[in-house]
């Protein structure tokens, strides 16, 4: 009887505890660590053909999209983006288990819980969609994979903010939401909106004047 309750123990123990910091950063390296392969092989052997501008200005590395298009580098991308993307489905499930714990008195917070849930299982799956599915293949379904991944995206990041707000401010203790600590610096707010600054003017520079050497800083199709 001892052994049957103890090998029932046994059974029911998990058999590996990863933290979530430890799984979150893995699953974030992913696409990254794919991208840099990528973009070091597609230099080393496809470097003419990734570098190619239609509009003949001088290149000196490769688009994303140039980089993660030609064999191996598309099946290192996609085999990437498939590991990354399934423990996307698990958080989603278990950030909507924490806010419906969290909101259960609040129908408002709930309702957009669940649409954070919504929102987050299509982001994934239009990333999934605009990945495996080329836009030379099927170009619909690329497209409006694309047109998914970036709305829900933004649409889910808008609510995550205004659900984290609520838990501020009525669920964490006042010295954690005091004023002085909310407050960003103005580093950080620097920091922040620098990457917007210099993404607009490379985009209008090279799109209006077609600049060379910035031709590699914007995904062209």
């Amino acid at each position: 009887m001892l052994q049957g309750l103890l090998s029932n123990l046994d059974r029911d123990r998990p058999l590996i505890r990863v933290r979530f910091t430890t799984f979150a950063v893995a699953t974030v390296l992913l696409p990254l660590t794919g991208l840099l392969v990528c973009l070091v092989t597609s230099l080393l052997y496809h470097y003419e053909d990734a570098t190619y501008t239609h509009c003949q200005v001088s290149n000196y590395l490769p688009s994303i999209s140039a980089a993660i298009s030609r064999p191996p580098e598309i099946y290192i991308w996609r085999s990437c983006i498939g590991l990354h993307s399934a423990p996307r489905y698990l958080v989603a499930a278990a950030y909507f288990s924490f806010y419906r714990g969290r909101f259960a008195g609040r129908l408002l917070e709930l309702l957009l819980s669940g649409v954070a849930l919504l929102c987050s299982v299509a982001e994934n799956t239009g990333l999934v969609l605009l990945t495996y599915v080329a836009s030379t293949e099927a170009y619909k379904v690329h497209k409006y994979g694309f047109i998914v991944f970036i709305a829900c995206s933004l649409l889910h990041m808008l609510i995550t903010v205004r659900l984290w707000h609520v838990i501020q401010r009525h669920y964490v203790s006042p010295e954690v939401t005091s004023p002085r600590r909310l407050k960003p610096e103005p580093e950080a707010e620097l920091n922040a909106d620098a990457p917007l600054g210099a993404g607009c003017y490379v985009n209008v520079t090279a799109i209006l004047y077609v600049a060379g050497s910035l031709y590699i800083l914007v995904k062209k199709n």
